[in-house]
């Protein structure tokens, strides 16, 4: 069982916390008094209503350019940008590409659906952007891609994720790292339940869709009209992970920050799942996945609600849902006081301003490829032990199935539609 100590909690630290200076490039941003200049590639209701929201209130940042697939979209997230500035400036795209190849822009705000988030994020960086990249991973391998590539060209990398940025999560990380509630012995964590869509025909593609260009390196299938919309593709494997890798991503990425493992992960994970039959969704709706950790902490992610429980042998401590204020079993543990070297990581104002200081100043994020990756392998290994039907035992270090076979290496990865590939 985790109780946590200076010395392990000094460790953890150092290994996460921020800043880190990055080697910059020749047109790394070294001056806090120098706009961050940003594409925008995805405006659907998340990069326009939160990521492009956000960045356009960051005095430091300016948005200069925006692309979708959706012709509809891709005018709508423009005008927002030139009313925001009283102008007529910013640029649109229908391919991505054509962002990546203007020199006057910096970084890049990738908010597509998940089958895309690592390879623009790859091709951006080898174009010599910084990213912000919303979660997660597609799979285990293209995660695995991800850390080669931004270790190899030094960008600065921020994944999409707000909770280290949020009081509640912060809060319930650090009484937990710091052993306010004794011996942890039990992590809690309840997600939505994932949604059945029917099949449907084949449709038409509407007009003002790129929808190849929105298929990009998955499979060539049927245009339907439920499934780019209302975020349908969540709960298709070709594209997604279900609510696991959606909502997983935020109260999973808590649980490991909290028993130190937000760089490390699971040795053991057994899941069931109750999967569509005959359905356009594949991913699981009903789902219970126990996880074992190296240093004893168990945790159970269930399908069922929206919140985090750390359960110890002192107390127990919650957030019922979704940003919901915290509850304790004393109110001693909501008081507890952490200070001086204690205290975790400074908590950033969001996941928006601490990517264009990181990149004025090339340090590091709260959110680097290595977090991303970590995250989304614990919910990877759920998903795989649920399709395969049996108990996964996984290698943090090597990142190997240890009872691996073909399936389970096949379930690692996935084959990419040309030319969308990594030597694309």
């Amino acid at each position: 069982m985790l109780k946590s100590n200076r010395r392990q909690f000094l460790q953890s630290a150092a290994a996460a916390s921020f800043p880190l200076i990055l080697a910059g490039r020749a047109s790394a941003k070294t001056s806090a008094n120098e706009q961050v200049t940003l594409g925008c590639i995805g405006m659907g209701n998340h990069g326009i209503g939160w990521n492009l929201a956000f960045f356009l209130k960051v005095p430091e940042a300016r948005v200069v350019a925006v692309c979708d697939v959706f012709r509809v979209r891709r005018e709508k997230a423009r005008n927002i940008v030139n009313e925001a500035y009283g102008n007529k400036d910013c640029a649109i795209y229908e391919d991505f590409r054509e962002i990546l190849a203007r020199d006057d822009i910096d970084a890049v705000v990738i908010s597509t659906p998940d089958h895309w988030h690592v390879l623009m994020a790859v091709m951006a960086a080898e174009a010599g952007k910084d990213v912000f990249c919303e979660k997660p991973t597609l799979n285990i391998e293209q995660g695995q891609k991800l850390i080669e590539v931004m270790n190899k060209t030094q960008v600065v990398y921020q994944g999409g994720i707000e909770d280290r940025s949020v009081e509640q999560y912060h809060r319930m990380a650090e009484l937990v790292r710091n052993g306010v509630l004794g011996t942890l012995e039990k992590i809690l964590v309840t997600l939505p339940e994932g949604e059945i869509y029917p099949r449907e025909e084949e449709a038409p593609v509407p007009e003002g869709l790129n929808y190849d260009m929105w298929l990009g390196p998955a499979p060539k299938t049927p245009f339907s009209r439920t499934k780019l919309g209302a975020q349908q593709w969540r709960n298709i494997w070709d594209y997604s992970g279900g609510k696991l890798t959606d909502w997983g991503a935020h109260l999973i990425d808590t649980a490991q920050v909290a028993i130190h493992e937000e760089l490390g992960g699971p040795i053991a994970v057994e899941g069931k799942g109750k999967f569509p039959k005959n359905a356009m969704s594949t991913a699981a709706t009903k789902y219970k996945i126990n996880y074992e950790y190296a240093n004893g902490v168990k945790m159970v992610v269930k399908s069922g609600g929206n919140g985090i429980r750390f359960m110890g042998s002192d107390g127990w401590v919650q957030c019922p849902s979704w940003r919901a204020p915290l509850e304790a079993s004393d109110k001693d543990i909501l008081n507890a006081v952490i200070a001086g070297e204690n205290k975790m990581w400074e908590r950033p104002p969001s996941e928006h301003v601490d990517f264009i200081q990181a990149v004025q100043k090339r340090r590091k994020t709260t959110y680097t490829p290595a977090d991303i990756h970590h995250l989304s392998v614990a919910m990877h290994l759920g998903n795989i032990s649920m399709r395969l039907g049996r108990k996964i035992k996984w290698d943090p270090k090597t990142e190997q199935v240890l009872n691996g076979d073909d399936k389970s290496q096949a379930l690692m990865g996935c084959a990419m539609r040309e030319p969308w590939t990594f030597n694309v």
